[in-house]
């Protein structure tokens, strides 16, 4: 058997260490991140195959494979939460955008008296959540329900009005930042040309920042998606709940919870939301870089 001499030797050592300060590190590290995000969806998939319906003795993963607890939710309102859910979120989603864009778009390119100081207030009111002032606006729906009962409680529209109205600050910030990345002199090249405001915001803006659109979308989509207190509030009939709502009934009684049934709906429920994110993935990362670039 040949053998190294030892410069070779003492060579190789070195590369082996330098290997592992560098990089061989990163992998056992990235297999402790791996696990820990993917147990609970693995915990989770589990009690949703496990036709006992508890978690109780579920420290065997995948004792028992069964799609009765997918089956079951047949049999409750589970499709009609989701139909809820994705409409109630998609127009927040889309509302939030569409008041998002036209408010950065505002700040952004015209100059006019309180400016900045507007920014700043939107900036330091939306670090208030909106739970603090459920007793507010539980009190205001229900003045609003007397007058038009479409605004009041246990109304759809209400609680997407609930959520637009939290739609702005850091929103608008974080899209303001990225509208500033847009050379101006396209809007002043337009208006030589005869374009009008509405003209040069639609047809040239528009289509520059859709990666911040589709991040503001998707943030606003996944936080009306989980929403629970400000749902809960709102919503008082079994079939206008959405789907946070809906399930935790399922497992709010110690006695008569289902996870199984919960688990197997928590895996349907979470499809939306990664189909979403996989869809506008190639904007992400862009949108939330350019987007924290102040002008």
């Amino acid at each position: 058997m040949t053998t190294l001499p030892s410069p070779t030797r003492a060579r190789t050592a070195s590369r082996r260490r330098r290997w592992l300060a560098e990089v061989g590190w990163k992998y056992p590290v990235a297999l402790v991140v791996v696990f820990y995000a993917a147990f609970p969806l693995v915990y989770a998939l589990s009690a949703a195959l496990d036709e006992r319906g508890s978690l109780s003795g579920s420290e065997v993963l995948f004792r028992t494979v069964s799609l009765n607890n997918f089956s079951a939710l047949g049999d409750t309102l589970f499709w009609t939460w989701v139909g809820n859910t994705l409409l109630v979120g998609g127009a927040a989603a889309l509302g939030a955008v569409l008041m998002g864009a036209a408010a950065a778009y505002a700040f952004s390119r015209f100059r006019f008296r309180g400016r900045r100081a507007s920014l700043t207030t939107l900036l330091i009111v939306q670090m208030f959540p909106q739970t603090v002032a459920f007793v507010a606006v539980f009190l205001l729906l229900i003045t609003l329900g007397e007058a038009v009962p479409l605004l009041g409680i246990n109304s759809k529209l209400a609680l997407i009005c609930v959520y637009l109205g939290g739609a702005l600050g850091a929103n608008t910030f974080l899209m303001y930042g990225f509208f500033n990345t847009i050379p101006i002199e396209i809007d002043e090249a337009a208006r030589i040309d005869g374009a009008s405001h509405a003209q040069i915001y639609w047809r040239l803006v528009m289509p520059l920042v859709v990666p911040i659109l589709a991040v503001v979308g998707l943030l606003a989509f996944i936080a009306a998606f989980g929403d629970f207190i400000l749902a809960k509030i709102v919503l008082t009939g079994q079939s206008n709940w959405t789907l946070a709502v809906g399930m935790y009934q399922w497992v709010s009684n110690q006695l008569t919870s289902n996870w199984g049934l919960f688990a197997a709906g928590a895996m349907i429920a979470s499809l939306p939301v990664l189909a979403l994110f996989l869809s506008l993935q190639r904007y992400i990362v862009g949108g939330l870089a350019s987007g924290s670039v102040k002008g």
